[in-house]
């Protein structure tokens, strides 16, 4: 009788055409994944491959290829995130890095946290935290563009400041409780070189968590409440409490809007302390508003913060929530697997800051 012998798949062709142990080639393999981050579904993807290719690839195929490059890279950013926050070790000088440096921040940056709900199995509804850096630039008021006027004609509050632009953003976004999330958001700050700008902001919607957080990993960043939040407040309390579209809830909101512009936070919540909001009746929001304000009254010297040309927006971060996270991720149905959501996610950070194609020459070997 011949014995039979179990041998190991071996494919001859595929070595002499240098293609992956799954048969695709590293150019196909890395469209296939480009498509997949950009695309609303894996289905989606592989149709676009498709017709930008011209030959077919499955469903099932891009998932295999996002998630198994995704997960090397997520493996990579946690152990780059451990190294970046680890003790000094013996023989380190404040020169060594840990991190390599990417497109540095120079002069001037900004770096914004906010969290966004998608869903994960067997777990329901789960916060993605994410932080944008940005090179912020300080324009003079003479370049601002041209407003146009309104009805009335009346000038906006920011006509006279300087224009303050951001680019050059990156992203770091994950499935983490806040103490978890804080050393990916140092790991990245170091590699855009944020310890040695000469100027840091962090423009946040006011929560505990992320104050917290930055404060460890950047002491130096200049922490500002965003502007949308802070004056939402206001409009909220004169909605619920003065009367939604009344005269009276326009002239109180605006005139408070007034005293926030020029920092005049003291005013602000002597203010809303004379509406006695503390009472049963009112929301959580409004019948918490006096203490937010008292609470944020220094991150909310706006006339400080534009003298100084501060952001005081977090639009970077928002924006990227929406395009980073929710484009991809807010898909309906049972929802993502946490550690495929986590390997997306790292993926889709790499994408938005413009780095795809340098990680991809990194994964290329482990992912094959």
């Amino acid at each position: 009788s011949v014995p039979i012998v179990k041998i190991r798949g071996f494919f001859p062709l595929d070595r002499k055409l240098r293609l992956r142990s799954d048969h695709w080639s590293e150019g196909a393999a890395r469209v296939a994944t480009r498509m997949a981050l950009r695309a609303a579904s894996f289905q989606k993807a592989a149709e676009d491959y498709a017709d930008a290719e011209g030959s077919s690839i499955s469903r099932m195929s891009v998932w295999r290829i996002a998630t198994g490059a995704g997960q090397v890279l997520a493996r990579r950013k946690e152990v780059e995130a451990e190294r970046a926050s680890a003790p000094a070790r013996r023989g380190e000088t404040p020169q060594t890095r840990r991190v390599e440096e990417e497109r540095p921040i120079q002069g001037q940056g900004n770096i914004s946290t906010d969290g966004t709900m998608i869903l994960i199995r067997g777990e329901r509804w789960k916060e993605v935290k994410v932080s944008a850096f940005s090179q912020v630039k300080v324009l003079p008021p003479s370049l601002r563009p041209k407003r146009a006027a309104g009805a009335e004609g009346q000038p906006g509050r920011r006509d006279n400041d300087p224009r303050v632009k951001l680019s050059q953003h990156s992203y770091v976004a994950g499935l983490w409780e806040a103490d978890e999330f804080a050393p990916y958001q140092y790991a990245e700050g170091l590699r855009r070189g944020l310890e040695q700008v000469e100027k840091l902001s962090s423009v946040n919607d006011g929560a505990p968590w992320i104050e917290r957080i930055t404060l460890t990993n950047f002491p130096h960043a200049t922490q500002i409440v965003d502007w949308d939040h802070a004056s939402g407040r206001l409009y909220t309390v004169a909605k619920v409490v003065l009367g939604e579209g009344s005269a009276q809830a326009m002239s109180w909101v605006q005139a408070r809007l007034d005293n926030l512009w020029v920092g005049q936070v003291e005013a602000v919540v002597k203010e809303l302390q004379a509406l006695d909001l503390d009472q049963d009746k009112w929301p959580d929001e409004v019948r918490q508003a006096p203490g937010y304000f008292e609470t944020n009254t220094e991150r909310m010297r706006y006339n400080r913060f534009r003298t100084a040309g501060y952001p005081i927006g977090s639009g970077t971060v928002e924006s990227g929530a929406k395009n980073v996270v929710q484009h991809r991720m807010h898909r309906p149905g049972r929802g993502w697997e946490r550690k495929y959501a986590n390997a997306m996610l790292a993926l889709l950070s790499e994408y938005h800051s413009d780095r795809f194609e340098q990680t991809w020459l990194r994964l290329c070997q482990p992912a094959a």
